[in-house]
């Protein structure tokens, strides 16, 4: 099975068959898609400038959407790094029970869903990298009442997600399942009393 970096080169390189080059990219959505591999798709396509449906798109615009994934899975995977670090610092220290960021965390290993879009057609419009920073940045630091990604007050409940967790607090403003960590009790609460948002169809 190949790798990341194994399927980017297939994407860059022009000796390739076009269908390959873009099938290389979905591929690359596998082992990491920040907001799910359909919405992740979609957001790359848009920022890029082709169609989700395109078969035979640009191979510029194929980079570019390479581009500012590979941008955004360094941004991760130095957080990731981080976090290892301080987790194996505080078991030293004896602190042996993770919190609720570690419990979070568990389930984004590697990037994919950490700012999961059920509705894949409803996702945040910056670049992958700053949405990234913007969460994480949200997880340092004390928890709020908005979206780390937009600062959305508007979050409502939805249930059903195709994600573990499968319910939680969605932003209405850009799609992304808030991580329960970033969030105050009293927003969670607040979250949990908002209409909630139905099944995309």
């Amino acid at each position: 099975m190949a790798g990341f970096r194994s399927l980017a080169r297939q994407v860059r390189d022009p000796r390739c068959d076009l269908a390959l080059r873009r099938y290389s990219l979905r591929k690359c959505l596998e082992r990491f898609a920040p907001y799910g591999h359909r919405a992740t798709w979609d957001h790359l396509c848009s920022r890029a400038g082709f169609g989700p449906e395109d078969r035979s798109p640009d191979p510029v615009r194929l980079v570019a959407a390479l581009d500012e994934l590979e941008e955004a899975r360094a941004v991760w995977l130095a957080y990731e790094v981080e976090f290892a670090e301080r987790r194996k610092k505080e078991k030293h220290d004896g602190l042996r029970r993770p919190g609720s960021v570690d419990d979070w965390h568990r389930l984004t290993w590697g990037g994919f869903g950490v700012a999961w879009c059920d509705d894949p057609a409803v996702h945040p419009r910056e670049p992958l990298a700053e949405v990234l920073r913007r969460l994480i940045a949200a997880l340092e630091r004390e928890p709020g009442s908005a979206c780390p990604v937009c600062g959305g007050e508007q979050l409502a409940w939805k249930y059903d997600l195709d994600h573990e967790p499968s319910a939680g607090p969605v932003c209405t403003d850009c799609g992304i399942l808030v991580p329960r960590p970033v969030l105050t009790p009293e927003s969670l609460a607040y979250a949990r009393r908002a209409r909630p948002l139905l099944m995309s169809a």
